[in-house]
């Protein structure tokens, strides 16, 4: 695999922290802060990805009322809460 090399800037306790994990692990820096970015990716592309489901949703009227919701929600703690809101 072709690779690149990439270089931040990071606050010295947060370096620290990932020289102390490559230690624990017994595994480069390097590797250390591949998982660590390529976990954030995924997280960010799920993140987009959910955003543009919601949307569609929105764009097509699959839409509940705030109201609804929070009537919905200010009802839980009571002894009849309401069904939910769809």
């Amino acid at each position: 695999m072709n690779t690149k090399v990439l270089t931040a800037h990071v606050p010295l306790p947060l370096a620290e922290k990932v020289d102390q994990m490559a230690a624990r692990l017994e595994r480069s820096r390097g590797w250390i802060v591949k998982q660590a970015l390529t976990a954030w990716i995924d997280q960010e592309e799920e993140r987009q990805r959910l955003t543009l489901e919601a949307l569609a949703d929105v764009d097509a009227g699959r839409i509940i009322d705030h109201q609804a919701v929070q009537a919905w929600a200010d009802s839980l703690d009571t002894d009849t809460p309401l069904p939910m809101p769809r």
